[in-house]
């Protein structure tokens, strides 16, 4: 009787830890932001990088189609790479938080989210650019209870639209009509410059920047822009 009471008791706290707080933001959008409302702006974002192979080719190619985008970066690799941060702020982009590892915030408290990852990770990058970030993306979109208020000087950035390119096969077949269908006013749109994370295929990141320049070059005809998140809402 007692293991049952306990066994509850830790599923109803992690029900109103985990589960429902995501469950929220993922339904209605509360605390985050995921969607802008301003017709023919949309928000390409980058997740977990930056990588040495993959993001100078990534910015490569928003520079010769002129894309502003935003970096959601971990903390750990950019203090790895200080160079590749500071190429993007100088080319124009936002550089936002993905913590400092790519541990998700179901599996820490409060406190080590705030000291360990969010904190830790501004000061690396205002180190780096001299501007502290105020974008925060939680690793995989997984909200805990305490991230709504907690972190009132970050916004919390979710999606409107993911690609799938975390997985090779995927880039190759669907990438680019998933884009090219879904991308609409104020999409904000999830893609990977790095394929080293749990979950991930580790040469992805190449399909998908064969995918992303088809696409950018098909999306020209629309008369977009491309903005980054701080320009959005």
């Amino acid at each position: 009787m007692i293991l049952t009471y306990l066994i509850g008791g830790i599923l109803c706290t992690a029900t109103l830890y985990m589960f429902i707080p995501s469950l929220i933001t993922r339904v209605s959008g509360f605390g985050v932001f995921r969607k802008g409302t301003v017709k023919k702006q949309v928000a390409f974002t980058f997740d977990d990088g930056p990588h040495p192979k993959y993001t100078p080719i990534l910015l490569d190619l928003l520079k010769l189609h002129q894309v502003k985008a935003t970096f959601f970066v971990l903390g750990s690799r950019a203090e790895q790479y200080p160079d590749l941060i500071r190429r993007m702020d100088r080319e124009g982009h936002q550089i936002g938080i993905h913590n400092y590892c790519h541990t998700s915030n179901w599996l820490m408290l409060p406190r080590t989210i705030r000291r360990e990852h969010l904190d830790r990770s501004a000061d690396i990058i205002e180190s780096i650019v001299g501007t502290r970030p105020n974008h925060y993306r939680p690793p995989w979109g997984l909200i805990n209870l305490f991230d709504f208020f907690r972190y009132k000087q970050y916004r919390i950035v979710l999606w409107s639209l993911k690609a799938g390119d975390w997985n090779t096969r995927v880039c190759q077949t669907r990438m680019q009509a998933t884009l090219l269908s879904g991308i609409t006013d104020g999409s904000v749109v999830l893609l990977h410059d790095s394929g080293e994370t749990v979950g991930a295929d580790r040469h992805a990141p190449y399909f998908m920047l064969q995918s992303l320049e088809e696409v950018l070059n098909q999306l020209q005809a629309r008369n977009l822009q491309f903005v980054r998140l701080d320009e959005m809402s």
